[in-house]
């Protein structure tokens, strides 16, 4: 069952994914060599009360040139906001700066399709010609999906797929839309904690991610938090 949003609702739901968005700028100052994700974990956890996605580790150690993805969710007063971006540590290659700058693209290209009267697919098309684009793949195992009540809803939104297909967009439905795109193959494989994926040929992932609503007049981002 697909969630249709009333105003207040879509409003419920903003409050949680600014928070979500205000804590992912507040991370970014905090990437660079030597800190450990466990260390990210503690900081995130001094701004929002949970942090729904990633074992953190006191071992794992970020080194120069490595990409981070910081998938982030809260849930405040009965809603959850739900965003994710990947970062630099460090100068990285002109490869990794290629995949980060596509992705996010990307998910631009999909937001711009959640538009009143258009269909799911029109969203993951419009991610996966991006990727392709640039000679990238898209990850098909992992989706975007609905949001709400629930962390995650109905529909699911792939990152490919034809336009035309799927559920129909209605105003005051949210989604979380969320590119994952692989610098190698699209096939990824869940490790033996039964939580971390990763790609199967061990190249550079990226994944960037916003709360969006299908608003009077277009998408609205609920998790982008404005510059001050």
């Amino acid at each position: 069952m697909i969630r249709i949003n009333t105003l207040d609702e879509v409003a419920g739901i903003r409050e949680s994914a600014q928070i979500v968005g205000k804590c992912l700028r507040m991370l970014e100052g905090e990437i660079r060599p030597g800190v450990t994700t466990l260390k990210l974990d503690q900081i995130a956890e001094k701004f929002i009360r949970e942090v729904v996605h990633g074992i953190p580790s006191a071992k794992r150690v970020l080194r120069e040139g490595d990409v981070i993805s910081l998938d982030i969710g809260v849930r405040r007063e009965g809603w959850y906001g739900d965003a994710a971006r990947t970062f630099p540590v460090g100068k990285v290659s002109a490869e990794a700066v290629r995949l980060l700058e596509t992705t996010e693209r990307a998910l631009a290209k999909g937001i711009a399709q959640a538009r009143e009267g258009g269909r799911i697919s029109d969203i993951s098309a419009a991610i996966e010609r991006e990727a392709k684009a640039s000679g990238f793949t898209v990850v098909r195992a992992l989706v975007g999906h609905g949001i709400g009540r629930e962390l995650h809803e109905d529909p699911q939104v792939p990152n490919y797929g034809r336009p035309g297909e799927g559920a129909r967009l209605e105003e005051g439905m949210a989604l979380a839309i969320e590119p994952m795109v692989n610098a190698g193959g699209a096939d990824v494989v869940t490790l033996a904690d039964q939580w971390t994926v990763v790609t199967v040929d061990r190249k550079i992932s990226a994944h960037f991610e916003h709360t969006v609503a299908i608003g009077p007049n277009g998408p609205e981002v609920l998790s982008l938090v404005e510059a001050d």
